[in-house]
């Protein structure tokens, strides 16, 4: 597969002829209509000082273009990256910066950018003076640059000449003096890379001698020897402190560093740094990890942990590693670690277990017995790296939030302890994690003096700030409010500012304690920043960014409600073409879906979304093709709801066709949709259903499916939210793969998958066996593989040809009053 260069197509071109072939063409484009809409510029983003006074204005790039995307990439543990600039192989980057205070009217330029900005993790410094971003160097030179932007001058400089390391994530973060950056970089002593040898020395092996191991279907694995190194060279990093001024010192902690955060008080580094025994079966995240307290100016280095490969979790969304596990500051004290542990060595908790984890604290010098701060009776939410934990919120000496979790019922729990106080604990919410009408929202946090993220607490202290998306029946109506800390049934929240029609007014940060910065937009206004202040008086407008699809005619959008044939509340959002009027009669449609599992009724009919969103196309969007005629469902909720001690899917056909048909019923209803003339899509776990549906129904005219698995044997332990292994459940797998009933498939299906899919359990062999599968059985079917693409199709052609394919593909086999001969034979 990573020989592809071209684009494979299983069909011919032309679609009266039913021969197969195979055909190489270049990148198409779709109709201009379309295509003017995908290449509008982004919306630029806004990122708030922690003095709340400024905001540095970015503005994203719109696609890569394929030659971005071919430059030169390593698939290796799990990642992707690019050995020219040692870190990720494509990600999006910001081509503009600017600085705008609250207070001015329009943005300052920044003097000193470098002159074809490719800009990537910008971040402020604690306080508020300065803010840095990586930048990727412009030939003749590579690599990762370090750029510090002055505030007071608005003006940037490259801050020494290091280049950094980013292949294992965001290579730099602020010391609390704001005088320095805590940077992982490429090593001044570094010596050649790896060579790659095409002569073998001999076999590859990998051997199992019967430790129970099961994973998920990886991609991007380890392979060989020679995979290892060059894995290792260029991951390897040094620890490098970094002023401003462009002196720098080396840290004694080098080799593959994943994480590096300093203290609160500036005194350590909290730093995981991963190494041998590799693994050819997990990504890099699960091989062995030291975990290790860093001094930075003088001491020794104290191992906290060196935790062994995690390769014998169970599949389950509750099981954990056994032993300590995320590890991060306290960020309310000087130099105070946390982390948590499991009981029961890591393995799913039963509903009535008093203690699932544990959190431990223990103060500097690091040598005394740690102490237990609390025991939760559930899973806590997992870190995704030290000092952006979820599963706690620091906020002061008497309070922290935990919010825990279990998968298996979908309970939710949050709380508030007193560390002074150990075992103490307050119920903040409690509920359903399924059920978006009730949920609080995430807490407001801002950053101290020391540069880490604390609770922002009311001045009494007796309530802190949350922000939540506000789901209900009328739709997302985000707000700004208060939580008491006091608990109780009588415990609400003081809704301080809220989102209300015509608007989607999202709450961004705090600007003081009676002023919030929100993101507003409406079906007819793009985004712009304001600040709302808590009394009810007009929002102010702080940013003038133009509208993304300005002199664009647009369509039009409606939020549809309807029932399921069992009384389930279904939504969809029906978009319409320009000018369409009722009486021109129904339309050729598209419906696009991705199911999703429920434990109740109740929540699965909850509504998602919002009819107040300004528009917008992504990259990978179907709704493009109202432009071309067409009446589009999207995002039809699907739900496929597991009741009484019943699993989702043991149901899951009867529940998907009901759900398409319910939303075919309500467009035909309202006397916009034919429903002779109507297309299914999806993407990946969407792709899967498109295959099904079309394998047990005859709803539609023609199937588009992206990147999808289509046999479920080649994902054996698990997909999806399915926690049963093939072994234990061979029906259900046979059942639910597509594949299984490939000759019942004859209806027109489009296939696309991108060549270097990375996604679990979406291999790009999926969609081989399951085209040989159709073509065998005399199906009309063609294959697209997207040359250099992940699952998520990223590069500028990539993203037109696939809307020139769909195109074509809805032109032939549905536009048409009367099917053409290839698409009957139901």
């Amino acid at each position: 597969m990573n020989s592809r260069i071209a684009l494979v197509a299983a069909a011919t071109l032309i679609a009266a002829s039913h021969a197969p072939a195979q055909t190489s063409l270049p990148y198409q484009k779709p109709p201009a209509a379309i295509e003017q809409l995908l290449e509008s510029a982004p919306t630029p983003q806004v990122q708030l000082s922690p003095d709340h006074k400024t905001m540095l204005i970015e503005q994203p790039a719109a696609f890569p273009t394929i030659a971005d995307v071919a430059q030169p990439r390593y698939r290796l543990a799990g990642i992707r990256f690019n050995p020219l600039a040692n870190g990720p192989s494509v990600e999006r980057y910001d081509v503009s910066l600017k600085l705008q205070s609250i207070d001015a009217a329009a943005p300052k330029t920044i003097a000193g950018l470098p002159a074809k900005l490719k800009a990537v993790d910008a971040i402020w410094a604690p306080d508020s003076k300065h803010a840095a971003f990586v930048a990727h160097a412009t030939a003749p030179a590579s690599g990762l640059d370090l750029w510090v932007i002055d505030v007071a001058t608005s003006s940037t400089h490259r801050v020494g000449a290091i280049k950094l390391n980013a292949v294992l994530g965001t290579p730099c973060v602020w010391m609390p003096d704001s005088a320095s950056l805590l940077c992982k970089t490429v090593s001044a002593t570094r010596g050649a890379p790896p060579k790659v040898n095409d002569v073998p020395t001999g076999p590859d092996i990998e051997e199992s001698l019967g430790k129970v191991s099961p994973a998920p279907t990886y991609e991007d694995m380890l392979k060989t020897t020679t995979d290892e190194a060059i894995f290792e060279y260029y991951a390897s990093a040094d620890l490098t402190v970094v002023s401003l001024n462009g002196a720098t010192r080396t840290l004694p902690a080098k080799g593959l560093i994943d994480h590096a955060t300093p203290s609160p008080d500036g005194h350590y580094a909290l730093v995981s740094i991963v190494h041998r025994p590799f693994s050819y079966t997990f990504p890099y995240e699960r091989f062995p990890q030291i975990t290790e307290i860093v001094p930075l100016k003088t001491g020794s280095v104290k191992v906290l942990l060196d935790r062994p490969a995690v390769d014998n979790l169970p599949i389950s969304r509750d099981a954990v590693e056994a032993g300590p596990r995320d590890y991060q500051w306290r960020a309310d004290a000087p130099a105070t670690i946390a982390w948590v542990e499991a009981a029961n060595h890591g393995l799913p908790m039963p509903k009535d277990a008093q203690v699932a984890d544990t959190i431990y604290t223990l103060a500097a010098p690091f040598d005394s017995k740690p102490a237990i701060l609390y025991e939760a009776p559930m899973r806590l939410a997992r870190n995704g790296g030290f000092g952006g934990a979820r599963g706690i919120e620091w906020g002061n000496e008497h309070l922290a939030l935990v919010s825990m979790s279990r998968f298996s019922d979908r309970k939710q729990l949050t709380v508030a302890i007193d560390p002074s106080s150990p075992g103490k604990a307050v119920t903040i919410f409690s509920g359903s994690s399924q059920d978006r009408y009730h949920q609080p929202g995430s807490p407001v946090t801002e950053l101290n003096a020391g540069g880490h993220p604390v609770l922002k607490l009311t001045e009494d202290g007796q309530g802190a700030y949350f922000i939540s998306p506000g789901a209900s029946p009328k739709g997302d109506l985000p707000f700004i409010a208060i939580m008491p800390l006091t608990g109780g049934q009588a415990s609400r929240e003081k809704i301080l500012f809220r989102s209300a029609d015509p608007y989607y007014d999202d709450p961004i940060a705090l600007l003081s304690d009676n002023k919030v910065l929100i993101r507003r937009e409406s079906q007819t206004e793009s985004p712009n920043y304001f600040a709302a202040a808590f009394d009810g008086s007009a929002p102010v407008q702080l940013t003038h960014f133009p509208g993304r699809y300005d002199g664009i005619k647009m369509p039009t959008r409606q939020f549809l409600k309807y029932q399921r044939a069992d009384g389930v509340d279904l939504t969809a959002t029906l978009w319409l073409p320009n000018g369409y009027d009722r009486s021109q009669g129904p339309l050729p449609t598209l419906m696009e879906a991705y199911p999703a599992e429920f434990t109740s009724r109740v929540t699965a009919s909850q509504v998602s979304g919002s009819p107040n969103r300004y528009p917008v196309f992504g990259g990978g969007s179907h709704v493009y093709m109202v432009q071309d005629g067409y009446a589009i469902l999207d995002t039809a909720t699907i739900p496929i709801i597991g009741e009484d001690g019943k699993e989702a899917n043991d149901t899951y056909v009867e529940q998907l066709l009901a759900g398409a048909k319910a939303a075919i019923d309500e467009g035909v209803k309202l006397g916009v949709v034919d429903p002779n003339r109507v297309a299914v899509m999806g993407h990946s776990y969407g792709a899967f259903m498109t295959a099904n549906l079309l394998a047990h129904s005859n709803m539609f005219r023609a199937g588009i499916a992206e990147s999808g698995a289509y046999n479920r044997s080649l994902t054996p332990f698990g997909f999806q939210n399915e926690e049963r292994t093939y072994w234990q459940d061979p029906k259900l797998y046979y059942e639910m793969s597509p594949f299984s009933y490939a000759d019942k498939i004859k209806t027109p299906i489009l296939l696309f998958h991108g060549e270097a899919d990375d996604n679990t359990g979406t291999y790009p062999i999926q969609s081989e066996r399951f085209y040989a599968a159709l073509k065998g059985q005399g199906a009309t079917v063609r294959l697209v593989f997207l040359p250099l693409e992940p699952h998520a199709y990223g590069a500028l052609e990539t993203k037109q040809h696939v809307l020139w394919e769909i195109d074509r593909w809805l032109n032939t086999y549905v536009k048409p009053t009367t099917a053409p001969t290839a698409a009957t034979g139901r």
